[in-house]
């Protein structure tokens, strides 16, 4: 258990030292399961517990933040008629991106995810989770000072849900509808929160498909210094 070894603030960091062995099996087994995560957008409407949803919460609580601000709020859906509410919401935002907004080099590039407005994952899925991303912390004085590294902390905390929601056995999916705005206004947000994500989380429905395609190799995303 980790102690206080003086008044600085500081405990004794709790590490457990595995074999050599153990290190690259428990290294390949994990990537050999975030290997078989997929985005897909065709949802289960099967129950999905509470707590399930609290542990992945839980498990993306404990990224890494700048100054250890924690800049980040999970807001879990599950009522029905507030999902309709957001997917209607969405469905309007995404219409206009599609048809007005969206610039060439940006559909090129969703044409073979076979993406368009229609969000049924939204309303299918038992469960959506946005994260919304602080920008600014109330200090103990009462006054408002800002957080730093925001972005970078919540993309951090997002990674550690979605891999969490794939060690659980569900899907996820990231969508970004922009502009984001209504998220705060339907969920009754704080003005210093801004939605990041909105991440649907269930089981795949039984006739779920996803593109093929194919992930980066080793040499394409890396680069080795030794």
């Amino acid at each position: 258990m980790a102690k206080a070894n003086d008044e600085s603030g500081f405990i004794d960091l709790v590490f457990e030292e595995l074999t050599p062995k153990e290190m690259i099996s428990r290294a390949d087994s994990f990537y050999q399961e975030m290997n078989k995560r997929r985005t897909t957008r065709h949802f289960s409407t099967r129950d999905v517990s509470r707590s399930l949803i609290e542990a992945a919460i839980k498990t993306a609580g404990t990224a890494p933040s700048g100054a250890h601000l924690q800049p980040w709020t999970f807001v879990a859906i599950s009522n029905q008629e507030l999902k309709l509410k957001i997917r209607q919401a969405a469905e309007e935002e995404e219409r206009k991106t599609y048809s007005e907004r969206m610039p060439e080099a940006w559909s090129e590039v969703l044409a073979p995810l076979g993406t368009d407005a229609v969000k049924e994952h939204i309303t299918d899925a038992p469960w959506v989770i946005v994260l919304f991303r602080q920008n600014k912390r109330l200090r103990d004085n009462g006054e408002w000072g800002p957080t730093y590294y925001s972005q970078e902390s919540c993309g951090i905390a997002a990674g550690l849900f979605i891999a969490a929601v794939q060690n659980m056995g569900l899907v996820t999916l990231t969508h970004t509808p922009s502009p984001m705005g209504f998220l705060g206004e339907i969920l009754q947000r704080p003005d210093h929160e801004h939605a990041m994500l909105l991440m649907p989380v269930g089981y795949p429905a039984d006739d779920a498909q996803v593109p093929d395609i194919d992930r980066k190799s080793l040499e394409d995303i890396s680069e080795f210094f030794e």
